[in-house]
């Protein structure tokens, strides 16, 4: 994959819907397990973005992929993406379900109201909603604890950032994109205390060629790792071509980025997607919020470059066990924020309190866009 693909991808993100990206669902009464001779449980993905070879929406077309194979005959799946928050949603979600779809997964954080609106029309639709956090009879909700492999990511930057500038290039001000950026400051500040991360934002989860000039002007302000939190390869391609180093996020990028990666954190949802689809084929699937970290492989931190030095290899080894054994937490002790405010003063941020996150840490160069 290169820039020029990823620009045409970029130019081709009006919203399409193709019959054929579909497949539907049934949700299982608790009393009622599907038999081997039932129709398949019709199984619906609403994506935000491309499935291209890397990032966010190729993470969860994964999922799909993995759960279908796990499943078999039991099911079979569809799916629609580039699909743009809000009304756009909304009007996908509910044709989706209209058209058979039993159990949806809604994938970007944008889509959760149109979720909720929609599955008060379908109650015998089952509904999940990912990286969000409200919930209704029917809908559920999913995360991941993305900020632990941020730590981690951050960490590695301030261990091999000569400059002690990194580099993020970030979407939204939501409070998962502030944990992340967040962590990441933490991470690179327990390796050099002085370590700075500058933040430009763009407005949009995949805009390659925005996300590629983010790159070139956090490079031109003196980062010389970067990273991200946007679904293209722009700023793993942005890194190679500048002969600097980058942290890719989502997927692996090493095919993309060989010798810029440092190392990539990655998000895994297949053993999710098949224990819930597996519940509402056995009549057993209730609502609820899960937020899955580390512990339970949600989040990695992987494909380490071999020539990061066995120290800091064996450090961060050691972060993760602590991290998966709950030994350590990343947001906890003082925590100032980058206008001098104290945002807590010790213990351990709560998840209400990490759910509601609107500030940048000390460290962070930038500002909360409004």
């Amino acid at each position: 994959m290169d820039f020029k693909h990823l620009l045409a991808l970029a130019s081709a993100c009006a919203l399409f819907i193709n019959p054929a990206h579909a497949q539907t669902a049934q949700r299982a009464k608790p009393a009622a397990a599907a038999s081997s001779t039932s129709a398949p449980l019709d199984v619906g993905f609403v994506y935000v973005s491309p499935v291209t070879e890397a990032g966010w929406t190729f993470q969860h077309d994964q999922g799909r992929k993995a759960m279908e194979k796990a499943l078999g005959n039991k099911v079979k799946t569809r799916f629609v993406d580039k699909v743009a928050e809000g009304a756009d949603a909304e009007r996908v979600i509910r044709d989706m379900a209209a058209t058979g779809s039993k159990l949806i997964y809604t994938t970007s954080f944008g889509f959760m109201e149109p979720t909720l609106k929609v599955a008060k029309e379908f109650p015998n639709t089952t509904f999940v909603h990912v990286s969000g956090y409200k919930s209704a009879a029917n809908v559920a909700n999913v995360n991941a604890r993305f900020y632990e492999g941020r730590y981690l990511a951050g960490y590695l930057a301030g261990k091999s950032s000569k400059s002690g500038v990194a580099g993020y290039v970030a979407a939204f001000p939501i409070p998962e994109v502030l944990q992340g950026i967040n962590a990441f400051a933490l991470g690179m500040r327990q390796a050099n205390p002085k370590a700075q991360v500058k933040v430009i934002w763009t407005s949009s989860w995949f805009d390659p060629a925005r996300e590629a000039d983010a790159s070139k002007t956090l490079i031109a302000q003196g980062a010389d790792v970067l990273t991200h939190h946007t679904d293209s390869g722009a700023v793993a391609l942005a890194a190679q071509a500048a002969n600097v180093k980058v942290i890719a996020y989502h997927s692996d990028m090493k095919a993309i980025a060989p010798k810029a990666q440092l190392a990539a954190v990655t998000h895994h949802w297949d053993a999710y997607y098949i224990k819930a689809t597996q519940q509402v084929l056995a009549g057993s699937w209730k609502t609820g919020s899960e937020w899955n970290g580390m512990k339970q492989g949600a989040v990695k931190l992987e494909a380490i470059a071999a020539n990061v030095p066995k120290d800091v290899r064996a450090t961060l080894a050691a972060f993760e066990k602590d991290l998966k054994d709950g030994k350590k937490t990343v947001f906890s002790g003082e925590l100032k924020d980058n206008t001098g405010k104290v945002q807590q003063a010790s213990g351990t941020l709560s998840d209400d309190k990490l759910n509601a996150m609107n500030y940048l840490l000390d460290g962070v160069v930038g500002s909360v866009p409004k």
